[in-house]
């Protein structure tokens, strides 16, 4: 019976060296997905300093928010309103579910494609990243752009009346479009999981 080689003293030819060690290309890919992070993270700040100067009667922090959500009334809006603090928040939970999914694609994407980042026993170790493999990592990703989706269409129905009528319906078609990919996805990886060769001896 061969004796199984240590991956530790295990050294590969120049060609094959050379196309592993290709996997590092990705290394920049996700460096800056990490500034993409930064910029998500301003923005938030951003978005909840004007919530506030608002909530506190600033009115040139109540234009800038209702500029940035597409707010429209038929009057020049002059206080906070149920409607606009509930499209604010539901922004600030978009950049939150958009920063998850940048952190599942850093974190996941590096783990799987490029090296392993030794987590294992760490305390703050996700645990989600303990099982995590290239199929895992899709289901994911496609559930999580399902959730980013859905808070989409939930502004957009809020905000309904300064929407025309097929911007709604193409919004609707685009979500029901996800949801469909998502399950095709799963499925594909269920029947995938199930009909791997598997020894019966």
């Amino acid at each position: 019976m061969s004796a199984i080689p240590d991956p530790r003293t295990t050294r590969l030819r120049p060609l094959p060296n050379l196309i592993f060690a290709s996997r590092w290309l990705q290394l920049p890919l996700y460096l800056g997905l990490i500034v993409a992070q930064g910029v998500y993270v301003f923005h938030f700040w951003v978005e909840l300093v004007h919530l506030l100067e608002a909530a506190f009667g600033s009115q040139a922090a109540l234009d800038k928010l209702v500029t940035s959500i597409g707010y429209k009334a038929d009057a020049q809006v002059t206080a906070l309103n149920e409607t606009i603090i509930m499209l604010v928040v539901l922004a600030l939970i978009d950049v939150v579910m958009i920063s998850n999914l940048l952190i599942m694609v850093i974190v996941g994407g590096y783990e799987t494609f490029v090296s392993r980042l030794h987590l294992e026993g760490h305390p703050d170790q996700p645990e989600w990243l303990s099982h995590v493999n290239a199929s895992v990592l899709k289901v994911k990703l496609a559930t999580a752009i399902i959730g980013i989706s859905s808070i989409h269409l939930l502004k957009t129905f809020i905000n309904a009346g300064n929407y025309e009528e097929k911007v709604l319906l193409w919004q609707t078609v685009i979500h029901i479009a996800f949801l469909f990919s998502a399950l095709a996805i799963a499925l594909a990886d269920r029947l995938m999981s199930h009909s791997s060769p598997r020894d019966d001896r």
